[in-house]
């Protein structure tokens, strides 16, 4: 039996699922296993409590932590209420959880626990200046300094919000798979449709990543840009500032964020 952290990432739109070796030394140890499941804010901790277990399945038993947090209010006290009751180890991101992140704005609390994750889990695998860009039901962009300082960002409409708006606003335009069309120049509204998104949001992405550069100037030293969140793996390869690609950075930092606040 190999006991396992379970991290849990309850966003808008999906919630993503880790498992790590509760030994690991390292600070990116390899998933056991990841899962994700559509978000739905009404759900009960009775049937959060179903759906973890028909994920896990074998790997339930294993779980020995619980690390966990949630931009939706709704499923965060739900979720509370599934991890008391099942009495494992277990932090809750929110106030008063020790992350050793300094929130250099003017309303610490308006910052989200995802993009505190974030900032911790970008500083300790690379100790570079980061600029994190986070591909979610909003498109984050949060700027993080060589000290591990979170220093603030960008927030845009995610890619699939501005797709779901404009074929719920547009009569003669529907909603397309998001892929890579043949070419910029679309022959089809589809491929029309796809190009626009996926190049339009890949020169916002680098438009507003090359501001940030620029202000931040020589002093910050080396910068990596990161991507992570559901459309990454689509937007990282049409991007001509993204030098990099971590899928579960989020739940790295749950992990990392537990480990501190175990004792």
């Amino acid at each position: 039996m190999t006991e396992v952290l379970l991290c849990v990432d309850a966003g808008n739109t999906q919630i993503a699922l880790g498992l790590y070796p509760d030994e690991a030394d390292d600070v990116h140890p390899p998933l056991v296993r990841d899962w994700r499941m559509r978000t739905d804010p009404r759900m009960t901790a009775d049937e959060l409590e179903v759906a973890f277990g028909a994920l896990l399945g074998r790997y339930a038993s294993e779980v020995v932590g619980v690390a966990a947090l949630s931009t939706v209010p709704s499923l965060l006290r739900e979720m509370r209420l599934l991890i008391e009751r099942r009495g494992d180890p277990a932090v809750v991101v929110g106030p008063g959880v020790r992350t050793g992140v300094p929130l250099l704005v003017d309303n610490p609390r308006e910052v989200g626990a995802d993009r505190v994750m974030n900032t911790l889990a970008a500083h300790r695998l690379f100790d570079t200046t980061c600029v994190v860009v986070d591909f979610g039901t909003s498109t984050n962009i949060d700027v993080v300094s060589a000290k591990g300082e979170f220093l603030g960002g960008a927030l845009a409409p995610g890619i699939e919000i501005s797709m779901d708006a404009l074929a719920s606003r547009a009569a003669a335009l529907r909603s397309v798979e998001l892929v890579a069309p043949r070419s910029v120049i679309g022959k089809n509204t589809v491929e029309c449709l796809q190009s626009g998104v996926l190049y339009g949001f890949a020169g916002q992405v680098d438009g507003l990543v090359r501001r940030i550069l620029a202000e931040l100037g020589p002093k910050a030293g080396p910068v990596t840009v990161l991507a992570t969140g559901g459309l990454a793996p689509l937007m990282r390869g049409v991007s001509d500032t993204i030098t990099a690609y971590v899928p579960d950075l989020t739940l790295i930092g749950l992990r990392l964020t537990y480990l501190r606040n175990a004792s």
